[in-house]
């Protein structure tokens, strides 16, 4: 296992046969790929709608971002189904507007292009599975979907991480099973995600866990950044 993000001697041959022995490899976004949004910001922005329009704090507290207007839609519905209804728009408006914007201040870690096209050139189906919106990925990484096969965004899935159907539906349209793939992130929701689903679990550190988070969480083996994982593949075949 990893401590503080340095992986321990007798960690590497097991880590290394699993990215060898991979035939997927699913990739988080903010965090893994690029730096994060500033998520925090975002949850209270939306909190702060929700209680402007009568939700009581009780109905949401704990909940991700989306699931907020989830949860404040529901309890809203009991009593008004249009502010219900308009809730739910407008805070899905609010959500994707700040992903957006913050994405075009934003580009891809500068190995992210050069993992993914090694992890390719060595035979990995690819997919990338986020909660973003795909307008904001693409904007941040415009020609993602030339280095992997396939982005699962928040608006290609009906059932959004930490449902672990998101996770599933990825594995089914690579045509992959949990034990050949591989699960990349940067938060401990991920390494939940991974595990629920019986995925190798690669925790990195360039984003919002450090590695005792990720190890608690269900890291098999935390890196200091993505681009590692080439550290593992085979190296090129003498001439």
């Amino acid at each position: 296992m990893a401590c503080g993000g340095v992986v321990k001697a007798d960690a590497r041959p097991a880590w290394h046969d699993r990215v060898r022995s991979a035939r997927a490899v699913l990739f988080d976004f903010d965090g893994t790929l690029a730096p994060n949004l500033d998520l925090p910001n975002l949850r209270r922005r939306v909190a702060a709608l929700a209680r402007a329009r009568g939700v009581p704090e009780a109905a949401f507290e704990d909940r991700y971002i989306v699931e907020i207007l989830d949860a404040g839609s529901a309890w809203l519905s009991r009593q008004d189904p249009d502010a219900a209804a308009k809730l739910h728009r407008d805070g899905h408006r609010l959500i994707r507007d700040y992903e957006v914007e913050a994405a075009r201040r934003t580009q891809p870690f500068q190995d992210a292009r050069g993992t993914l096209a090694a992890l390719r050139d060595h035979g990995k189906a690819l997919a990338v599975i986020t909660r973003n919106c795909r307008d904001a990925v693409l904007a941040v990484f415009p020609d993602l979907e030339s280095f992997c096969d396939r982005l699962f965004a928040r608006d290609d899935v009906p059932h959004l991480k930490p449902d672990v159907r998101h996770l599933s539906h990825t594995l089914t349209a690579l045509d992959q099973e949990p034990a050949h793939a591989l699960m990349v992130g940067d938060g401990q929701l991920d390494m939940h995600l991974g595990k629920a689903r019986g995925l190798y679990c690669i925790g990195v550190l360039t984003g919002s866990s450090n590695g005792t988070a990720l190890e608690h969480a269900g890291a098999d083996v935390v890196l200091a950044r993505a681009s590692d994982l080439i550290r593992a593949l085979p190296a090129p075949a003498a001439p």
